[in-house]
């Protein structure tokens, strides 16, 4: 009876100091996450960012045009083939060089260059030069040109205008809607061919195609394409668990295949069910003491060594719409912050491969930043 007592006793004892450790532990955990600052895109900000597309879009020079040549009709200057979107080195990079200055001018209506950028935008998106973008997709060759990622930025240009209240704005989405209607028509005719996603950390990431096109879908409302996105990420990603976000980020990704997905999904899945669905696919995320290091850069000269800071950005908006309105997931925002204030600093400067894109997606993240 007395050994039972005392065999109780050194149990109870045995457990209360290992109940008092993992608690220190855990007090310890908590105490490693830093608290970071929260990046602010202020009027000051704003004008720096926006000198980055204003230096590229209209820059024909240097520049990846990433064509099939058909014939020698093929061979024309980037300016000929695209006079609306013919800067920032890509077609793509100058889509969303245009998108940040919309964006920044909605924010900051006294920007500093308020009267040329709005030349600029005017000068680019006009009717007449939209229409020769359209046709270029028509070429025998251009079909699938710029697919899903080109697109995406396309329909986020087309967002933003048409949330923009200001009389340019009226003008710049009825010239840019050509265009528009054409990439809705490819998502619409594109998405139910696609029989499996697209998980790369580059431009084709299906999770990141479609989630700008959704934003797009939403805010104009456009249903079709709303559902098909609906019902295809659900075709795509409802059965996927265990994301390795560990392997992340491969040594050129500007985007994180696991969070865009994640991303994605909190757009179209009820809270309840992300929830659920979160919780298979990345478990530690709810953890508070979750952490994850930021995609670091050994050569900003590297053109694609830099699209680490890319990769930064893009899980920070990744981190943001996931923990938005979601209690047990807002120390996310703190990660989204670290990584911002990483690469934010290092995005302007005369060697600095990433400035003809990276302002987008600077621009972007800051946004998501505050963005309900």
């Amino acid at each position: 009876m007395i050994f039972n007592r005392l065999l109780f006793v050194v149990l109870v004892t045995f457990f209360l100091a290992c109940n008092d450790a993992q608690h220190k532990k855990n007090n310890k955990e908590a105490a490693l996450v830093e608290v970071v600052e929260v990046p602010v895109l202020n009027l000051e900000q704003a004008n720096r960012l926006a000198q980055l597309p204003i230096d590229c879009i209209q820059t024909e020079y240097p520049n990846k045009l990433n064509q099939v040549i058909g014939s020698d009709d093929d061979l024309q200057s980037p300016e000929a083939l695209h006079p609306s979107f013919y800067g920032c080195f890509d077609w793509h990079s100058a889509v969303h060089g245009h998108w940040s200055l919309v964006s920044l001018l909605k924010q900051f209506p006294n920007l500093k260059q308020r009267d040329q950028v709005i030349k600029m935008l005017l000068q680019n998106i006009s009717k007449e030069k939209i229409d020769i973008e359209v046709s270029y997709f028509f070429g025998k060759h251009n079909a699938s040109w710029e697919r899903t990622y080109g697109w995406a930025w396309l329909l986020k240009l087309a967002e933003e205008l048409h949330t923009w209240e200001d009389s340019n704005a009226i003008v710049l989405e009825q010239n840019l809607q050509p265009l528009t209607d054409l990439i809705v028509g490819k998502y619409l005719e594109f998405l139910p061919k696609l029989n499996y996603p697209i998980r790369v950390g580059e431009h084709p990431n299906t999770a990141f195609g479609l989630s700008f096109a959704y934003d797009y879908a939403k805010t104009v409302g456009h249903e079709e394409l709303k559902s098909l996105i609906e019902q295809r990420a659900k075709d795509f990603y409802t059965n996927d668990a265990g994301c390795p976000l560990s392997w992340e980020p491969s040594g050129f990704d500007f985007l994180s295949p696991c969070l865009e997905e994640a991303a994605l999904m909190k757009r179209i899945l009820p809270s309840i069910e992300f929830e659920k669905w979160l919780n298979d696919f990345l478990p530690k995320l709810k953890e508070t003491d979750f952490t994850i290091e930021t995609g670091k850069v050994s050569d900003r000269t590297d053109g694609k060594l830099v699209h680490l800071d890319g990769v930064n950005f893009s899980r920070a908006w990744s981190l943001n719409a996931i923990a938005k309105d979601l209690p047990e997931y807002q120390h996310l925002k703190n990660i989204a912050n670290q990584h911002i204030n990483y690469s934010l600093p290092s995005i302007i400067g005369d060697s600095y491969e990433g400035g003809h894109w990276l302002g987008s997606f600077a621009i972007y993240a800051l946004n998501s930043t505050y963005r309900d």
